[in-house]
Order: C-alpha cells, then sequence, then structure tokens
C-alpha cells in the first residue's frame, strides 16, 4: 500500500504527531469526566470527531481524485476496531478517576506487547526476536519511568490495575482492527484508505453512543452539545490523532507504531515538574534508558 521507502520513515512521522495529539485529547476528555460522566466523555471524540475526518475525507477525495470502494471485509474489521477503542477510551477514563493520569497511563501502556500478540494471531503480521525485545525492554522502561516513587496502599489496587491493562488490551484489538480494515481495502495510496477507514469508525461510534445515549442518558447528550466549546476541541484534536495513527497502521506493523508511540510518556516525564526541577533518581534513569535502548532496536529489527 506504500513503498518501502516511505514506509521506512514517514510512519515515524504520523506515529509522533498523533502521539502528541492524544496526549492533549486525552487531558480535555479527563476534564469532562465528572460533568460529563465515563460514556459521555468518551462520546465527544466520536461525535465531535467525526465532522472534522469528514472534511479530512473531503479534502483527500480533492487531492487525490478518488477514495476506495469498502468492502465486507474492510467493514467488519473497521468495526471491530471502533467497538474496541470505544471500551477501551471508556475503560481508560474509568481508570484515570480511580488513579492519577499518569499512574492510569503507565497501566494503558502495557498495550504494545498486547497489540504484538494480537497481530500476530489475527494479522499474521512477523514478531522478529528483535522487534520483540523491543517491545518488552520499551513497555519495562515506561513502567519504571511512570510509576509513582512514594508506595501508597492505593498504588497497587487492583481496580485501577484492571481497569487500565484492559482499556490496553481493548486499544491494542482496536489497533489491529483498524490496521485489518485500512488493509482490506483496494487502494493504490494508503492516504485515502487509511482516511476512509477513520471516517467509517468514527461513522460506527457516533451512530451507538449517540443512541444508546438517547435511550439511557438522553440528557446526557444535550449536555455534551451545551458543552461543545470544550468538547469541540477534543472531538479536533481525536479525530486528528487518529488520522495519523491510521496513517502509520496503513504503512507499519501496529506493534512498532504502538512501541514507538512509548515515547509519548518520556518525553512528558522529561518536560515535567518531577523531571525538570528535581535530580532524576537511578530508577528514572533506568527507565529512560531502557525506553531509549527499545528504541534504538525498534528502528534497527
Amino acid at each position: 500500500m506504500a513503498d518501502g521507502s516511505v514506509a521506512g520513515w514517514v510512519w515515524v512521522v504520523f506515529t509522533l504527531g498523533a502521539a502528541t495529539a492524544q496526549t492533549f485529547r486525552n487531558a480535555a476528555q479527563r476534564s469532562l469526566v465528572e460533568r460529563l460522566g465515563t460514556v459521555g466523555a468518551t462520546h465527544v471524540r466520536f461525535i465531535f470527531g467525526l465532522p472534522f475526518a469528514l472534511l479530512i475525507l473531503w479534502t483527500v477525495w480533492l487531492v487525490f481524485g478518488d477514495v476506495p470502494r469498502l468492502t465486507l471485509t474492510s467493514v467488519g474489521w473497521t468495526a471491530t476496531g471502533a467497538v474496541s477503542q470505544i471500551a477501551a477510551t471508556a475503560l481508560m477514563l474509568a481508570a484515570m478517576r480511580e488513579r492519577s493520569f499518569v499512574v492510569s497511563t503507565a497501566y494503558i501502556k502495557t498495550e504494545p506487547v498486547q497489540v504484538a500478540v494480537f497481530a500476530a494471531v489475527f494479522l499474521g503480521e512477523r514478531i522478529t526476536t528483535s522487534l520483540a525485545a523491543a517491545i518488552v525492554i520499551a513497555t519495562a522502561g515506561v513502567l519504571a519511568l511512570s510509576w509513582p516513587s512514594r508506595m501508597g496502599r492505593e498504588i497497587y489496587s487492583w481496580r485501577p490495575a484492571l481497569l487500565g491493562v484492559a482499556a490496553g488490551g481493548f486499544f491494542a484489538l482496536s489497533a489491529v482492527g483498524f490496521r485489518g480494515g485500512i488493509t482490506a481495502l483496494d487502494s493504490g495510496d494508503f492516504v485515502p484508505a487509511a482516511t476512509l477507514t477513520l471516517v467509517i469508525s468514527l461513522s460506527i461510534q457516533t451512530v451507538l453512543l449517540s443512541a444508546w445515549l438517547l435511550i439511557r442518558q438522553p440528557k446526557t447528550l444535550i449536555a455534551i452539545f451545551r458543552l461543545w466549546r470544550v468538547s469541540a476541541p477534543a472531538g479536533f484534536l481525536g479525530a486528528f490523532a487518529s488520522e495519523m495513527w491510521f496513517l502509520a497502521f496503513a504503512i507499519q506493523n501496529p506493534a512498532k507504531v504502538r512501541t514507538l508511540a512509548l515515547v509519548e510518556i518520556l518525553i512528558a516525564g522529561i518536560i515535567s515538574r518531577r523531571l525538570f526541577s528535581q535530580t532524576p533518581s537511578l530508577r528514572d534513569i533506568a527507565g529512560m534508558a531502557l525506553v531509549c535502548f527499545g528504541m534504538i532496536l525498534l528502528f534497527n529489527g
């Protein structure tokens, strides 16, 4: 779907762009949880992201002159990814209500290991020894870097741990589903295929959650639109991040994409107050070293 020279480097740009936008989107969504609840805050990224995704698709159509035809296989994979992403986002926000943003993110960042397993089982993606080592080492580094220094009784509570790891699992399944949906399209270029898959995914997610809220929580659906000044930016960031993810998935193994995305927490840690204003601990240094070593293996595997 993309030639080797393109796939060799541009997926890195897409992944870093997606990870950056996703960090801000997660923060925006988290601020809405108290006012809209978990499901309402989850829906914001879909219902406000769809118009932006349609605008992106229209732009792609103008540039490329066409979009690929949908297939049942593509829709099936995309639907799997869409439903999994709904569950993952809801679980992520629920975990963030239980524990701090950083701790929840650490749990969720077990995702690359799960992506590698799902991609190998369902898509037949080849997982080399060096890629497997990169995934495990980088994930271990992220866990070491992001784990709180003070050991409180609640840190190891089973509930946020279970919610976070489950969220990572569903995010992993969604990545595999979207990769399957994109590659199942008969398209000569990866950009239209990725963008069309994004629109189909957001359409499914918007219809499902809108119907659920209309039946179960109509007041929440109304509140979402009343908070449009906060919700619209979250939707834009969600659509932009998803477009970047889908472009990366179109040309690269999703396990590689999600492993590179671990640098998100490394960057956040470096600029955070804990590392910016204080001398890094030995565990911080070890965590950063593991992430960096994992990245080296990732690009040389």
